[in-house]
């Protein structure tokens, strides 16, 4: 009997971002790895000059012997993964040419802002280098959560580009650790994230999110305020990004407080499954919460101190929703993605059209 070839998938991606999307992608090479014929490739972009790779996905490609190569001349696979257009914003051109029957890129930046009208980026110009470079039977955009699906569809409606919208959300494997919760939870709150300016509130936000009369404030990822370390108020402990581990820094809370800048929101929120399953109540603002529905508490920001003390209040209350909510989480594990994920992108038809 002759042997089944497995389907060819090559997953481009500029390999050097500091933030989820290269976690989601490493959580993702190892688990398709052995279900496909797997290659990497890395695009050296504008974005990220002078920035080294991302460790965790050397790690990655290191666990599953496999070699990343840089700036390909061609790539060629049955299915073409890219991954987050975005960082093509800067770049002229795109060199690497793309060959394939269906290209996927899946969209880790939101296209559009909070508002809803409001463009993410440039996206027709990354989108137009990608399409100019390739030549396949279909493309698809995968958008990663449902509140990321909506800013495509929005964008899709006023856009002249042909882009099929895959009928699944490419989203990340959340396979952390599962820890109990607290059967006596305090006041205890923090946040992390990676560094940057749209990750934050106002600065007023956070001191109302984060006061005095909480036992803890801590706050990882806060390279921003350490510029000033005299604007810090003295109750905060505050540590820049990657100054120690995610699950380290998260034993020390009891309750995990996220809000962004107005203008900016998750498009899927890794650390929000991080925290989840690290055993923590989960309190972040509407758009949000909407990715991960009941695993989270849902609030404008102006009774954070309200929650929160009701759950103190409440222990029992406090640990069946965080059961409740890992529950939900672990519907994001591997086997999921190759399930729903992996199927979903092998069941994608290419359609001879214009394209080619």
């Amino acid at each position: 009997m002759r042997k089944t070839e497995r389907t060819r998938v090559a997953l481009v991606i500029d390999p050097r971002f500091s933030g989820g999307t290269s976690s989601a992608v490493a959580h993702e090479i190892r688990t398709i790895a052995g279900h496909v014929d797997l290659s990497v490739h890395a695009l050296e972009t504008k974005m990220f000059k002078g920035r080294k790779p991302n460790p965790k996905l050397q790690e990655a490609l290191d666990e599953v012997g496999i070699e990343m190569t840089w700036n390909d001349a061609a790539i060629r696979a049955e299915i073409v993964v890219l991954h987050n257009p975005s960082c093509l914003k800067f770049n002229d051109d795109l060199q690497t040419r793309i060959l394939c029957d269906r290209l996927i890129v899946v969209t880790h930046e939101n296209f559009l802002r909070p508002d809803g009208v409001s463009e993410g980026f440039d996206i027709a110009k990354c989108l137009d280098l990608v399409a100019d470079a390739t030549v396949c039977k279909a493309r698809f955009l995968a958008p990663v959560s449902g509140y990321n699906r909506r800013g495509v569809e929005a964008w899709q409606k006023t856009s002249r580009r042909f882009w099929k919208l895959a009928n699944f959300d490419w989203f990340n494997i959340c396979d952390f650790e599962m820890s109990e919760p607290t059967p006596e939870p305090r006041d205890r709150r923090g946040r992390l994230s990676r560094a940057g300016y749209e990750k934050f509130p106002a600065m007023e936000v956070m001191r109302r999110h984060f006061p005095a009369h909480a036992e803890a404030c801590r706050i990882l990822g806060g390279d921003s305020f350490l510029v000033d370390p005299s604007s810090i108020p003295a109750h905060w402990t505050v540590l820049p990004f990657g100054a120690m581990p995610v699950g380290e820094f998260l034993e020390g809370l009891d309750f995990f407080v996220y809000y962004t800048h107005p203008r900016w929101r998750e498009s899927f929120g890794r650390v929000i499954a991080e925290a989840i399953c690290a055993g923590k109540v989960v309190i972040t603002d509407p758009g949000t919460a909407e990715i991960f529905g009941e695993a989270v508490v849902a609030s404008d920001g102006e009774d954070v101190d309200a929650i929160i003390a009701g759950f103190v209040a409440n222990p029992n209350s406090y640990v069946r929703f965080v059961r409740r909510a890992q529950h939900i989480v672990a519907g994001f594990s591997s086997e999921s993605f190759i399930r729903k994920v992996l199927a979903g992108a092998r069941k994608t038809q290419g359609e001879n059209h214009d394209l080619l």
